[in-house]
């Protein structure tokens, strides 16, 4: 099969049989995800009140040492160094299967992402030797100092230093929003050597003289979960500290960055599912007016809103994890080794990651939203889950990147491979413009599967191509200061994503189970699909409407509705039956 490459989406048909759907995960996939949920479940949930507390500061390390006996922090390490050595892919289950435990969650994440995958991915095999075998165990817990008082989205421009003296590096500088920073054994040290204008990388362990700590940040939400500021002043490290070469501090922190996006999407996909459970298990119990409240329609609605984002949420992580994991594969095997393989297999759909970070998080962010209203007053009290949850969401849209500069990025990288000429985006553009001149296609529906939700998917990424081709023609070196175009175009890119995610997991379904048994997913699909043409259309419109003027602005307005027009449907009806498969299975049931 040819692979797609990172964006191809926008140019390129996918089948559904070439997409991964997580209908197909393996037994043993499951056993490792179930193994995950137990140990939240038994070990993490009773003690989520003691954990945010943050009165027993040994408590948090304690779990993590606890999930390390049973294997869960060496999932995805290589089996020479203690670990399991399963793929990406089921590294992206496990990450869904701990994303429902609030605070825990967010220490486990940096740990077995941030805490370990640089000295895994960039150190040298001694590191790896002395290092990983510990962090794989839990036996040492790990943490990452990137971010500092003036380097937050400009990672680059952080001014911790570190001196060559003899045979030691002499670090000395201040960092902050440390997750793990309480209780980490090892710190990965972000510095600029001298006068480099690009960071280099450095290993510390705890204890080293001068390395010092500010108390506990106070925090809206995450309260359990570390967070430090870390001073360095005059802290000495032996000269093989040093992570990697000089000034690839600065690649190390995207390419880590790269990982956490796309993890922290599963993280979100698995605590979303758990507030979709919650609040219809509590719509089930609570009685209003005579009647349990799931069975008013201003409750179903939001309960099958809830499920429909959430189970697209599902659709595309998995479909981009298995492209990742193909082409990490089809490094591997033509000898690159394991740990670039991985590298450079997600660094290639660095704009998907940042697509399905954005997208993540504000599902996240919706689900919780919704799921505190439908509690009402009790969703307001800190007594229940949905409150700590979303106060707990709100952080995802600005770690790991902002999402305003996860937009930016999803945009710049795109059209970049498109200068390089890895993308024809500017030829398929230029279709785009011709199709606008011609007449519109009349030909009566054939009767195809999803054939109305494709041939508006079609049209959706002929809409990204007008815009994004027209602003990049009209704009040129100025389009990257215009943020609020470049914003709408990445809206408009993953509301086309996701929807084609969702279509093909489904169409999918169908073609292995058949049409009678998925009729519920039938109509998810096709409310998404429809949702997002209103959404792209708005994007379209206010993007075009920045730049664009005249007969020109009125032809690609036109254009914008034609490939954007549905047929009606009665929607409202089709989210009932989606929230009704909800209500009668009381969890979340997709």
């Amino acid at each position: 099969m040819n692979a797609i490459k990172g964006g191809e989406f926008l140019i390129r048909k996918t089948n559904p049989e070439d997409i991964f759907i997580p209908e197909e995960w393996s037994e043993e996939e499951r056993m490792i995800a179930q193994t995950c949920r137990d140990f939240l479940a038994q070990e993490v949930v009773p003690l989520i009140d003691k954990i945010d507390s943050m009165e027993d500061l040994d408590l948090m390390p304690s779990l993590l040492k606890k999930a390390g006996e049973l294997g869960i922090l060496a999932i995805s390490i290589p089996e020479q160094y203690g670990g399991m050595g399963m793929d990406f892919r089921a590294s992206m289950l496990a990450a869904e299967a701990v994303g429902g435990g609030h605070s825990f969650s967010v220490a486990i994440s940096a740990h077995t992402g941030i805490g370990t995958l640089p000295i895994l991915y960039y150190g040298t095999e001694e590191q790896k030797q002395e290092f990983i075998p510990k962090l794989a165990t839990g036996e040492w817990l790990g943490c990452y100092c990137l971010t500092e008082p003036s380097a937050g989205s400009d990672a680059n421009s952080g001014k911790t230093k570190a001196v060559l003296e003899g045979d030691q590096w002499n670090i000395n500088g201040q960092k902050m929003w440390i997750t793990n920073g309480g209780f980490a054994d090892v710190f990965t040290v972000f510095a600029k050597i001298d006068d480099d204008e690009t960071l280099s990388a450095f290993i510390v362990k705890k204890g080293t003289e001068g390395l010092t700590l500010n108390p506990e940040e106070k925090k809206m939400g995450i309260k359990g979960s570390s967070t430090r500021q870390v001073f360095f002043n005059d802290v000495k490290v032996p000269k093989n500290a040093q992570l990697s070469d000089r000034e690839n501090g600065f690649k190390i922190a995207l390419n880590i960055l790269n990982v956490g996006r796309i993890k922290l999407a599963a993280a979100t996909l698995g605590a979303a599912k758990d507030v979709v459970t919650t609040s219809v298990v509590y719509a089930n119990e609570r009685n209003q007016f005579g009647r349990p409240i799931s069975k008013y329609g201003a409750i179903r609605y939001k309960l099958g809103e809830m499920s429909i984002r959430t189970f697209a949420l599902e659709s595309s992580v998995y479909r981009i994890s298995q492209n990742i994991q193909d082409r990490i594969d089809s490094l591997a095997a033509e000898g690159m080794e394991k740990g670039k393989a991985t590298l450079k297999g997600i660094e290639e759909y660095a704009a998907e990651c940042a697509m399905m970070k954005v997208y993540g998080s504000e599902v996240l962010d919706y689900v919780t939203d919704e799921g505190v209203q439908i509690h009402g007053g009790m969703g307001y009290s800190a007594e229940t889950r949905v409150e700590k949850a979303y106060r707990d969401s709100r952080i995802n849209r600005i770690f790991e990147g902002t999402n305003e500069i996860n937009r930016l990025l999803t945009v710049d990288m795109i059209l970049k491979k498109a200068m390089k000429g890895e993308l024809d985006l500017m030829g398929a553009a230029k279709s785009v413009q011709d199709e606008l001149l011609g007449i519109p296609d009349f030909s009566d529906p054939s009767g195809e599967l999803f054939e109305e939700e494709y041939k508006l998917i079609d049209g959706f990424k002929k809409s990204i191509l007008m815009v994004a081709g027209s602003a990049a023609q009209k704009l040129l070196m100025e389009l990257s200061k215009e943020q609020e175009i470049l914003m709408n175009i990445a809206d408009m890119a993953i509301d086309a994503y996701v929807a084609e995610s969702l279509v093909l997991r489904v169409h999918k379904r169908i073609n292995q189970m058949g049409e009678e048994s998925n009729q519920v997913y039938k109509k998810m699909a096709t409310i998404f699909v429809h949702d997002a043409a209103d959404r792209l259309h708005r994007n379209g419109k206010e993007a075009l409407m920045s730049f664009a003027e005249g007969d020109e602005l009125r032809m690609m307005l036109m254009g914008v509705k034609r490939f954007t027009k549905t047929t009606p449907q009665n929607i409202k009806d089709m989210r009932r039956d989606v929230a009704q498969k909800l209500i009668d299975l009381n969890r979340y049931s997709f």
